[in-house]
């Protein structure tokens, strides 16, 4: 426990004050937001506002993970360091995407095949490092089976090597595209997309200090609901960095938000949470404990279906925070309210992980 304590306070402290040092720095190369003329209208007084924050996030997550083994000397493993390798990679794309904005001051950064590219490269280099490394009893970070709670039956490989080394990486970058863009339709908000990714990458310091507790070279292969995740206790580490970095952010991230995230942050939080969940063998379970990114996603998704087909919206604004601004309710409301969605997700999330432990094992 010590690590995960260590990486927590760690993140958290360089986050807090070093977001403001970030700031300043973004001041005076005058890297601001420009916002859209489409959107809400209260919106156009964040005109401005210096951007690119993620960046914070990933270096206090970085800081966390590394010095919190450093002090505590334990091991580095495979999966984290993936883990994080995703995470710096997709933040690297979404810095991309936030420079052109910029320097051209603009809303649009690259073009969508652009940031395609750059998601499937990084996404397709985790996913063939994932299934290659391996720990010392020769299990890999990721696995070919599709998983809830544990590892499914369905195998990708009963199709053969070829084809299903083929849909593996189709299904890691479909996982990893989808949690990345979810979080950053979720970005729209002051510290809506970063207190929702506190509470689920809190989450995932749970489940990985579970599944290192219940892992089957403990109890033993026999054991039903035993864990063959080859690192959790250090992917638990690395989820406690994210979530300290996440909460020392969100203080300056806050409303009236002093800095934004921007995609370097959104899509390196979704690359990091994509990733958690493929190598503690949670990949669907992601649904649940992400449900208000899903939920956000999804209305972008109808809105756009029933434009094209019927010529109508459904919502007065996509993604459906900026409907409920339409709306006329209060920003800190807006953003307080799917907190609680949130967090409701990811509680539901936690029961259904537990369950099983429950009900056969009797006791905890």
């Amino acid at each position: 426990m010590k690590p995960v304590l260590a990486a927590t306070a760690i993140s958290l402290v360089v986050a807090l004050f070093g977001t403001p040092l970030f700031i300043k720095f973004l001041v005076r190369r005058g890297y601001g937001q420009f916002i859209r003329d489409d959107g809400p209208t209260t919106h156009h007084t964040k005109r401005g506002t210096p951007t690119m924050g993620g960046a914070v996030i990933i270096g206090a997550t970085m800081a966390g993970y590394f010095l919190a083994h450093l002090v505590t000397v334990t091991p580095l493993s495979a999966s984290a360091l993936l883990v994080m390798f995703l995470m710096v990679g997709m933040g690297f794309v979404g810095f991309a995407d936030d420079f052109i904005k910029i320097s051209k001051a603009r809303s649009l950064g690259l073009r969508s095949w652009q940031k395609l590219v750059g998601q499937v490269s990084v996404g397709t280099v985790f996913a063939v490092l994932a299934l290659t490394l391996s720990n010392e009893r020769g299990i890999t970070p990721a696995s070919t089976r599709l998983s809830f709670l544990h590892d499914l039956p369905v195998d990708l490989f009963l199709w053969g090597p070829v084809v299903g080394f083929v849909l593996f990486v189709l299904w890691i970058n479909l996982l990893i595209a989808g949690t990345s863009n979810g979080v950053n339709l979720t970005d729209g908000l002051d510290g809506l997309a970063t207190g929702a990714t506190v509470l689920v990458s809190g989450a995932y310091v749970l489940i990985g200090i579970w599944q290192f507790n219940q892992r089957c070279s403990r109890l033993g292969a026999n054991t039903a609901l035993c864990y063959e995740t080859p690192h959790p206790l250090d992917l638990a580490i690395f989820a406690a960095a994210l979530m300290g970095a996440c909460v020392g952010f969100l203080w300056w991230n806050a409303s009236p938000a002093k800095i934004f995230m921007g995609d370097t942050g959104s899509l390196a939080l979704g690359g990091a949470l994509a990733g958690l969940a493929i190598t503690t063998r949670t990949e669907l379970l992601m649904i649940i404990l992400g449900g208000l990114f899903v939920i956000i996603t999804m209305s972008v998704i109808i809105q756009v279906a029933s434009f094209k087909m019927t010529g109508k919206r459904v919502f007065r604004m996509a993604p459906l925070q900026h409907h409920f601004e339409l709306k006329g309710w209060n920003e800190v409301t807006i953003v307080i309210r799917f907190w609680i969605v949130a967090g409701v997700c990811v509680g539901f999330a936690l029961a259904l992980f537990y369950t099983p432990w429950i009900v056969v094992g009797g006791t905890l």
